[in-house]
């Protein structure tokens, strides 16, 4: 199944109770921002037991960008679809052969010689319960349970190298200089790619969320915004459009009038929160 076309607004999708879990809750949106295009790209894909969420940031200029996301999204849902996954090795595998895609398509046209994709997916077993994910660049997945962050993804980008090496405190990577460089992306080399995926399958529980989105958002907002618009939110389309309004006041406050394009998942696992 083809993933759909970037989304002007949130949208949102309802999945049945399957197995054990109680009733699943989808949203997604995807915005231009300050740009004049949008080169994000997301989309889903469910059955009765497997759902698959993936969210993509493209760049490489004169158009490359937004087909390597649309290239990144629609290769991975087609092929999980096709032959879910149940091991971290796997999804691995299937981020690698998605790189290999996006090298290959490069030779489609000069605008695409340089093209690039962030990514970031989540992949669900409605029947037994069980999540995974992988990512490559600074797209990232957050995860919250009883409405707390948890965790989220670690970014293949230079500020998160600073961090991880003592030199740079978190909260500063969303206003360094150097943050928008990235140390992989979907269209490297096998060689020099950078994937990170769960390290095993994740136990959802009621009250689980899951937010994938590109740094487009995440720099805008920061965790304890996201843990309070959470609490506030009466559902998933709400707390995207929560989402979407506080990238617009704080790129405002920044005075950055061309901020990214942003867009965002969320997966909401019974109640949510």
């Amino acid at each position: 199944m083809n993933a759909p076309e970037p989304e002007a607004g949130p949208l949102a999708e309802r999945l049945g109770a399957s197995g054990t879990l109680p009733q699943i809750a989808l949203a997604i949106m995807s915005r231009v921002g300050g740009r004049s295009h949008n080169e994000d790209a997301c989309g889903h894909w469910h059955s009765d037991r497997q759902l698959c969420c993936v969210v993509a940031d493209g760049a490489g200029g004169h158009g490359g960008g937004d087909i390597a996301s649309k290239l990144a999204v629609r290769h991975i849902i087609e092929q999980f679809a096709a032959a879910p996954l149940s091991r971290p090795d796997e999804v691995h595998d299937l981020l690698l052969d998605t790189n290999t895609t996006v090298i290959h398509h490069r030779a489609d046209g000069p605008g695409q010689a340089n093209m690039h994709t962030t990514v970031v997916s989540l992949f669900i077993d409605l029947e037994q319960g069980l999540a995974l994910w992988g990512h490559a660049g600074d797209s990232r997945m957050y995860l919250f349970r009883g409405g707390q962050m948890l965790a989220h993804t670690h970014d293949h980008s230079v500020v998160q190298s600073l961090v991880e090496a003592g030199l740079l405190q978190p909260h500063q990577m969303r206003t360094h200089p150097r943050r928008s460089e990235l140390l992989s992306a979907l269209g490297t080399q096998a060689e020099h790619l950078h994937i990170t995926t769960a390290t095993k399958p994740w136990h959802l529980q009621d009250g689980d969320v899951f937010l994938l989105c590109t740094d487009g958002l995440w720099e805008y907002v920061n965790e304890v915004e996201f843990s309070a618009s959470l609490a506030r939110a009466a559902d998933p389309h709400a707390w995207l459009t929560a989402l979407e309004q506080l990238v617009l006041r704080n790129a405002a406050h920044a005075g950055n009038a061309t901020h990214d394009n942003f867009s965002a998942i969320t997966v909401w696992i019974g109640k949510g929160h």
